[in-house]
Protein backbone atom coordinates (compact mmCIF):
# COMPACT_ATOMS: atom_id res chain seq x y z
CA UNK A 1 0.00 0.00 0.00
CA UNK A 2 1.90 3.52 -0.72
CA UNK A 3 -1.55 5.71 0.53
CA UNK A 4 -2.06 6.57 3.89
CA UNK A 5 -4.38 3.92 5.50
CA UNK A 6 -7.52 4.10 6.93
CA UNK A 7 -7.66 4.81 10.74
CA UNK A 8 -9.54 1.67 12.44
CA UNK A 9 -12.63 2.54 15.33
CA UNK A 10 -13.75 -0.33 17.83
CA UNK A 11 -16.19 0.27 19.84
CA UNK A 12 -16.11 -1.61 22.84
CA UNK A 13 -18.27 -2.19 26.16
CA UNK A 14 -18.02 -5.04 28.61
CA UNK A 15 -17.13 -8.16 26.87
CA UNK A 16 -13.52 -8.73 27.71
CA UNK A 17 -13.25 -12.33 26.03
CA UNK A 18 -14.81 -11.19 22.95
CA UNK A 19 -12.40 -8.00 22.96
CA UNK A 20 -9.38 -10.30 22.96
CA UNK A 21 -10.44 -12.52 20.59
CA UNK A 22 -11.44 -9.68 18.45
CA UNK A 23 -7.90 -7.30 18.85
CA UNK A 24 -5.96 -10.46 18.62
CA UNK A 25 -6.83 -11.29 15.47
CA UNK A 26 -6.56 -7.80 14.07
CA UNK A 27 -3.23 -7.53 15.55
CA UNK A 28 -2.26 -10.27 13.21
CA UNK A 29 -3.35 -8.54 10.10
CA UNK A 30 -1.45 -6.98 7.41
CA UNK A 31 -1.29 -3.55 7.55
CA UNK A 32 -1.77 -3.40 11.40
CA UNK A 33 1.14 -2.24 12.49
CA UNK A 34 1.17 0.81 9.88
CA UNK A 35 -2.32 1.79 10.93
CA UNK A 36 -4.34 3.94 13.85
CA UNK A 37 -6.62 2.15 16.14
CA UNK A 38 -9.29 4.23 18.07
CA UNK A 39 -11.13 2.47 20.38
CA UNK A 40 -14.07 3.92 22.06
CA UNK A 41 -14.91 2.50 25.93
CA UNK A 42 -18.77 3.07 26.57
CA UNK A 43 -18.86 3.99 30.25
CA UNK A 44 -20.76 1.69 32.80
CA UNK A 45 -24.89 1.29 32.61
CA UNK A 46 -25.21 0.36 36.22
CA UNK A 47 -22.96 -0.88 39.20
CA UNK A 48 -23.67 -4.40 37.79
CA UNK A 49 -21.69 -3.65 34.72
CA UNK A 50 -18.74 -1.52 36.59
CA UNK A 51 -16.18 -4.39 37.19
CA UNK A 52 -16.71 -5.95 33.43
CA UNK A 53 -16.04 -2.22 32.27
CA UNK A 54 -12.85 -1.95 34.12
CA UNK A 55 -11.47 -4.98 32.99
CA UNK A 56 -12.32 -3.87 29.80
CA UNK A 57 -10.24 -0.88 30.45
CA UNK A 58 -7.54 -2.21 31.76
CA UNK A 59 -6.92 -4.41 28.78
CA UNK A 60 -7.21 -1.95 26.17
CA UNK A 61 -4.90 0.57 27.62
CA UNK A 62 -2.17 -1.98 27.17
CA UNK A 63 -2.67 -2.90 23.68
CA UNK A 64 -0.11 -2.65 20.88
CA UNK A 65 1.26 -3.81 17.71
CA UNK A 66 -0.12 -0.84 15.53
CA UNK A 67 0.86 2.53 14.21
CA UNK A 68 -0.96 4.32 17.32
CA UNK A 69 -3.82 3.41 19.88
CA UNK A 70 -6.00 6.22 21.08
CA UNK A 71 -8.24 5.03 23.97
CA UNK A 72 -11.96 7.29 24.60
CA UNK A 73 -13.43 6.45 27.68
CA UNK A 74 -17.20 7.47 27.75
CA UNK A 75 -17.80 9.08 31.40
CA UNK A 76 -21.14 7.55 31.07
CA UNK A 77 -23.21 5.24 29.23
CA UNK A 78 -24.01 6.18 25.59
CA UNK A 79 -25.21 2.88 24.38
CA UNK A 80 -23.90 1.31 21.14
CA UNK A 81 -26.11 3.30 18.66
CA UNK A 82 -24.98 6.85 20.18
CA UNK A 83 -21.47 5.76 20.88
CA UNK A 84 -21.36 4.60 16.79
CA UNK A 85 -22.68 7.72 15.48
CA UNK A 86 -20.84 10.10 17.76
CA UNK A 87 -17.77 7.91 17.06
CA UNK A 88 -17.53 7.46 13.66
CA UNK A 89 -18.57 11.19 12.63
CA UNK A 90 -16.12 12.55 14.93
CA UNK A 91 -13.29 10.45 13.22
CA UNK A 92 -14.61 9.56 9.78
CA UNK A 93 -14.56 13.93 9.71
CA UNK A 94 -10.96 14.41 10.45
CA UNK A 95 -9.64 11.55 8.23
CA UNK A 96 -11.97 11.60 5.60
CA UNK A 97 -12.62 7.94 5.51
CA UNK A 98 -12.92 5.15 8.69
CA UNK A 99 -13.11 1.37 8.72
CA UNK A 100 -15.24 0.56 11.70
CA UNK A 101 -15.29 -2.75 13.93
CA UNK A 102 -17.39 -4.03 17.18
CA UNK A 103 -16.15 -5.81 20.23
CA UNK A 104 -17.23 -9.45 18.50
CA UNK A 105 -15.69 -9.76 15.20
CA UNK A 106 -12.54 -11.84 14.53
CA UNK A 107 -10.98 -10.74 11.01
CA UNK A 108 -9.24 -12.68 8.80
CA UNK A 109 -5.40 -11.30 8.47
CA UNK A 110 -6.23 -9.55 4.68
CA UNK A 111 -9.44 -7.76 6.27
CA UNK A 112 -7.24 -4.69 6.98
CA UNK A 113 -6.38 -4.53 3.36
CA UNK A 114 -9.18 -5.01 1.61
CA UNK A 115 -11.16 -2.29 3.55
CA UNK A 116 -7.78 0.03 2.41
CA UNK A 117 -7.58 -1.13 -1.21
CA UNK A 118 -11.75 -1.09 -1.75
CA UNK A 119 -11.94 2.46 -0.49
CA UNK A 120 -8.95 3.41 -2.73
CA UNK A 121 -10.85 1.51 -5.16
CA UNK A 122 -14.29 2.34 -5.25
CA UNK A 123 -14.30 5.99 -3.84
CA UNK A 124 -15.18 7.44 -6.93
CA UNK A 125 -17.63 4.73 -8.01
CA UNK A 126 -20.86 6.79 -7.09
CA UNK A 127 -22.69 3.29 -6.97
CA UNK A 128 -21.09 2.33 -3.59
CA UNK A 129 -21.72 3.43 -0.17
CA UNK A 130 -20.45 0.92 2.22
CA UNK A 131 -17.71 -1.45 2.28
CA UNK A 132 -18.56 -4.41 4.07
CA UNK A 133 -16.58 -7.26 5.20
CA UNK A 134 -18.94 -9.80 6.17
CA UNK A 135 -20.98 -11.67 3.46
CA UNK A 136 -24.21 -12.65 3.36
CA UNK A 137 -24.52 -16.24 4.05
CA UNK A 138 -25.97 -17.46 0.63
CA UNK A 139 -24.74 -19.59 -2.42
CA UNK A 140 -22.95 -17.55 -4.59
CA UNK A 141 -23.78 -18.93 -7.91
CA UNK A 142 -20.46 -21.16 -9.40
CA UNK A 143 -20.54 -19.31 -12.71
CA UNK A 144 -20.26 -16.22 -11.04
CA UNK A 145 -16.41 -15.19 -11.95
CA UNK A 146 -15.45 -12.25 -9.09
CA UNK A 147 -13.98 -12.16 -5.84
CA UNK A 148 -16.64 -9.14 -4.91
CA UNK A 149 -20.24 -8.39 -5.43
CA UNK A 150 -22.84 -5.71 -5.09
CA UNK A 151 -25.58 -5.87 -2.35
CA UNK A 152 -28.29 -3.49 -1.61
CA UNK A 153 -28.31 -4.78 2.24
CA UNK A 154 -25.55 -3.60 4.27
CA UNK A 155 -23.93 -5.51 7.57
CA UNK A 156 -22.64 -3.96 10.77
CA UNK A 157 -19.61 -6.49 10.94
CA UNK A 158 -16.72 -5.00 9.82
CA UNK A 159 -17.11 -2.18 7.58
CA UNK A 160 -15.82 0.73 6.10
CA UNK A 161 -16.85 4.03 3.74
CA UNK A 162 -16.37 7.69 3.16
CA UNK A 163 -16.93 11.16 4.47
CA UNK A 164 -19.36 12.18 1.96
CA UNK A 165 -21.60 9.11 2.05
CA UNK A 166 -21.71 8.95 6.30
CA UNK A 167 -22.67 12.66 6.29
CA UNK A 168 -25.64 11.93 4.25
CA UNK A 169 -27.52 9.94 7.08
CA UNK A 170 -29.95 11.82 8.86
CA UNK A 171 -30.24 10.35 12.65
CA UNK A 172 -33.21 11.95 12.96
CA UNK A 173 -36.15 9.43 13.76
CA UNK A 174 -39.07 12.05 12.94
CA UNK A 175 -37.50 12.43 9.72
CA UNK A 176 -38.27 8.75 8.35
CA UNK A 177 -42.50 8.45 9.64
CA UNK A 178 -43.70 9.88 6.16
CA UNK A 179 -41.37 7.01 4.25
CA UNK A 180 -42.86 4.30 6.05
CA UNK A 181 -46.33 5.42 5.11
CA UNK A 182 -45.46 5.56 1.56
CA UNK A 183 -46.81 1.14 1.03
CA UNK A 184 -45.20 1.90 -2.78
CA UNK A 185 -42.37 2.89 -1.33
CA UNK A 186 -41.98 0.32 1.64
CA UNK A 187 -42.50 -2.78 -0.87
CA UNK A 188 -39.59 -1.60 -3.22
CA UNK A 189 -37.52 -1.08 -0.37
CA UNK A 190 -38.60 -5.02 0.88
CA UNK A 191 -37.56 -6.15 -2.64
CA UNK A 192 -33.84 -4.65 -2.09
CA UNK A 193 -32.50 -6.92 0.43
CA UNK A 194 -35.38 -8.74 2.52
CA UNK A 195 -38.96 -8.12 3.87
CA UNK A 196 -37.83 -7.82 7.45
CA UNK A 197 -36.25 -4.23 6.49
CA UNK A 198 -39.35 -2.23 6.75
CA UNK A 199 -40.26 -4.05 10.00
CA UNK A 200 -37.21 -3.18 11.13
CA UNK A 201 -37.55 1.11 10.15
CA UNK A 202 -41.23 0.95 11.69
CA UNK A 203 -39.15 -0.50 15.15
CA UNK A 204 -36.85 2.49 14.72
CA UNK A 205 -38.77 4.97 14.63
CA UNK A 206 -41.49 3.85 17.26
CA UNK A 207 -38.28 3.61 19.86
CA UNK A 208 -38.71 -0.59 19.67
CA UNK A 209 -35.20 -0.82 18.86
CA UNK A 210 -32.43 1.59 18.96
CA UNK A 211 -30.22 0.70 15.75
CA UNK A 212 -27.46 2.95 13.73
CA UNK A 213 -27.36 0.39 10.98
CA UNK A 214 -31.40 0.61 10.24
CA UNK A 215 -31.47 4.27 8.93
CA UNK A 216 -27.80 3.48 7.43
CA UNK A 217 -29.31 1.19 5.23
CA UNK A 218 -33.05 3.80 4.27
CA UNK A 219 -30.22 6.15 3.45
CA UNK A 220 -28.76 3.77 1.47
CA UNK A 221 -32.00 2.77 -0.09
CA UNK A 222 -33.16 6.46 -1.05
CA UNK A 223 -29.96 7.12 -2.67
CA UNK A 224 -29.84 4.05 -4.77
CA UNK A 225 -26.56 2.73 -3.46
CA UNK A 226 -24.53 -0.33 -3.14
CA UNK A 227 -22.50 -2.16 -0.54
CA UNK A 228 -19.24 -4.21 -1.79
CA UNK A 229 -19.22 -7.90 -0.55
CA UNK A 230 -16.47 -10.24 -0.52
CA UNK A 231 -17.57 -13.59 -2.12
CA UNK A 232 -16.32 -14.98 1.24
CA UNK A 233 -16.28 -13.57 4.67
CA UNK A 234 -13.40 -11.55 5.97
CA UNK A 235 -15.24 -11.21 9.24
CA UNK A 236 -16.21 -14.51 11.82
CA UNK A 237 -19.03 -12.63 14.25
CA UNK A 238 -18.57 -14.11 17.91
CA UNK A 239 -20.70 -12.51 19.65
CA UNK A 240 -23.72 -14.87 19.12
CA UNK A 241 -23.76 -16.46 22.51
CA UNK A 242 -26.27 -14.45 24.30
CA UNK A 243 -23.45 -11.87 25.43
CA UNK A 244 -24.21 -8.52 23.00
CA UNK A 245 -26.93 -5.84 23.27
CA UNK A 246 -28.70 -7.01 19.55
CA UNK A 247 -27.40 -10.45 19.32
CA UNK A 248 -29.04 -13.66 20.98
CA UNK A 249 -27.63 -17.04 20.58
CA UNK A 250 -26.99 -18.95 17.71
CA UNK A 251 -24.49 -21.43 17.64
CA UNK A 252 -24.54 -21.91 13.79
CA UNK A 253 -23.37 -18.21 13.11
CA UNK A 254 -20.91 -18.37 15.75
CA UNK A 255 -19.63 -21.21 13.79
CA UNK A 256 -18.71 -19.51 10.41
CA UNK A 257 -15.26 -19.61 9.28
CA UNK A 258 -13.43 -17.74 7.85
CA UNK A 259 -11.06 -18.34 4.84
CA UNK A 260 -7.56 -17.30 5.90
CA UNK A 261 -5.95 -17.32 2.32
CA UNK A 262 -8.57 -15.53 0.63
CA UNK A 263 -7.86 -11.70 -0.70
CA UNK A 264 -10.77 -10.49 -2.90
CA UNK A 265 -9.87 -8.92 -6.24
CA UNK A 266 -10.86 -5.89 -6.84
CA UNK A 267 -13.60 -5.39 -9.95
CA UNK A 268 -15.99 -2.77 -11.08
CA UNK A 269 -17.66 -4.37 -13.98
CA UNK A 270 -20.36 -7.36 -14.33
CA UNK A 271 -20.60 -7.48 -10.21
CA UNK A 272 -23.97 -6.59 -10.06
CA UNK A 273 -25.79 -10.07 -10.20
CA UNK A 274 -29.83 -10.50 -10.18
CA UNK A 275 -29.19 -14.29 -8.70
CA UNK A 276 -27.33 -13.15 -5.72
CA UNK A 277 -30.12 -10.10 -5.35
CA UNK A 278 -32.87 -12.68 -5.40
CA UNK A 279 -30.57 -14.92 -2.81
CA UNK A 280 -30.14 -12.41 -0.34
CA UNK A 281 -33.32 -11.04 -0.46
CA UNK A 282 -34.69 -14.67 0.33
CA UNK A 283 -32.83 -15.17 2.88
CA UNK A 284 -33.82 -11.89 4.69
CA UNK A 285 -37.32 -12.11 4.22
CA UNK A 286 -39.86 -12.86 6.61
CA UNK A 287 -42.63 -15.25 5.46
CA UNK A 288 -44.18 -18.04 8.01
CA UNK A 289 -42.15 -21.27 6.40
CA UNK A 290 -39.23 -19.52 7.21
CA UNK A 291 -39.61 -18.68 10.50
CA UNK A 292 -40.86 -21.95 11.49
CA UNK A 293 -37.14 -23.40 9.91
CA UNK A 294 -35.00 -20.84 11.60
CA UNK A 295 -37.34 -21.39 14.91
CA UNK A 296 -36.13 -25.00 14.79
CA UNK A 297 -32.97 -24.62 14.01
CA UNK A 298 -31.87 -22.25 16.89
CA UNK A 299 -34.16 -24.66 19.16
CA UNK A 300 -32.10 -27.80 17.79
CA UNK A 301 -28.62 -25.65 17.91
CA UNK A 302 -29.21 -24.88 21.26
CA UNK A 303 -29.80 -28.47 23.02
Amino acid sequence: MDKKLAPIVLFVYNRLWHTKQTVEALQKNELANESTLFIYSDGVKNEDTRKSVDEIRDYISSIDGFKKVTVIKREKNWGLAANIIDGVTKIVNEYGEIIVLEDDLVTSKYFLRFMNEALDFYIRDDRVFVISGHSHPVNIPKKYKYDVYLGHRSSSWGWATWRKEWLTIEWDNSVYKSYLEDKKLMIRYAKKGGTDRPKMLKQQIEGKINSWAVRRGFTQFLQKKYTIFPVQSLISNIGHDGSGVHCGINKSRNAAKINKSFLPALSTQGIENDKIHRLINMYHSVSLIPRIVRKIKRILDNE
